[in-house]
């Protein structure tokens, strides 16, 4: 069975904002578990950046496709993909910690990939330097192809 055999998405709704910030703070607990803050603090800093990112990406992705990832019901993260003419972009994936490592995330970016290549557009996302992912990138095919001191965007550019 695939690692995508289960998943299923659909779109966000508001009443989803509760488990999509459960699932923001899951790629923040490594960090915060690090800063000496009381556990409300955490959870108010959590509360805050998500809601600006969860802003931003809102605005500046508009017409993008915002999907909660589930398997039988249950949350298991979140896949927001902006597809353009010119290229497809993954504004953010994240899935549980429980999820992880499982499969699922390479599988949805092969989907991704296939649907670009087939459309002779290349897939795009930015990552963070420090994040352990940037393995499954380079081994999908992903190149660095510009970025900041935060953040590499990788490209996977369709054969040819």
């Amino acid at each position: 069975m695939s690692a995508l055999a289960q998943v299923t998405r659909r779109p966000i709704t508001d009443a989803d904002g509760p488990t999509l910030q459960a699932i923001y703070a899951s790629t923040r607990a490594e960090e915060l578990a690090q800063v000496p803050w009381p556990t409300a603090q955490k959870q108010a800093f959590l509360a805050m950046q998500f809601h600006a990112q969860h802003t931003h990406y809102q605005r500046a992705f508009a017409d993008a496709a915002f999907d909660l990832l589930e398997v039988e019901g249950a949350p298991i993260g979140r896949l927001y993909v902006h597809r353009r003419t010119d290229e497809i972009r993954v504004v953010d994936i994240a899935l549980l910690p429980a999820w992880r490592g499982r499969g699922v995330g390479g599988a949805l970016l092969a989907e991704l990939i296939t649907e670009a290549h087939g459309r002779g557009v290349p897939v795009k996302v930015h990552v963070e330097r420090n994040n352990p992912a940037q393995r499954l990138y380079a081994r999908l095919g992903f190149v660095e192809e510009g970025g900041d001191a935060v953040y590499r965007l990788l490209a996977c550019a369709p054969p040819g």
